[in-house]
């Protein structure tokens, strides 16, 4: 079955979707960070982009929230539904908060993945970012990760 996403910026009504995906498939094992609080002050916040991507039924099934500098950019979180994976959402998604940098003036984005997701630092990588450090100890001190970069200036 061919499924159609929409990509648009988050709204009051998907902050405790997005907060329960982030819990169940990105901080697994952490503790719970970015629970409906701290996502509903991202999507009230001017200087941050709170992005989802809805399948046809309206419902999430991705986002990204990506937090603006002066020059650059953090992707803070970001995330697609694992039944939903490799369907193009995740690159869609992040072109679509790439985009909207650029717009904004950013010219680098940086973020940082587990270092042991080995899937998600490689579509990271094949969209152009570069890995530049290991963070020892950064989530919480349990687990390290990899901060990656991409110039949002190069074509």
């Amino acid at each position: 079955m061919h499924r159609t996403y929409t990509i648009e910026l988050a709204q009051a009504r998907d902050i405790p979707r997005i907060a329960a995906m982030s819990r169940e498939f990105i901080e697994q094992g952490l503790g719970w960070r970015w629970g409906p609080g701290a996502v509903q002050r991202c999507v009230r916040d001017r200087a941050t982009n709170v992005a989802v991507a809805r399948d046809v039924d309206g419902a999430p099934a991705g986002f990204g929230i990506m937090k603006y500098g002066v020059t650059d950019a953090h992707l803070l979180l970001f995330g697609v539904a694992p039944a939903q994976r490799r369907r193009g959402i995740g690159a869609a998604l992040l072109a679509w908060l790439e985009a909207s940098a650029v717009t904004a003036g950013i010219e680098l984005v940086f973020l940082e993945a587990r270092a042991g997701n080995v899937a998600a630092r490689e579509f990271y990588r094949s969209r152009g970012y570069r890995e530049l450090t290991v963070l020892r100890g950064y989530y919480r001190g349990q687990e390290d990760a990899v901060r990656l970069g991409k110039d949002l200036t190069e074509k």
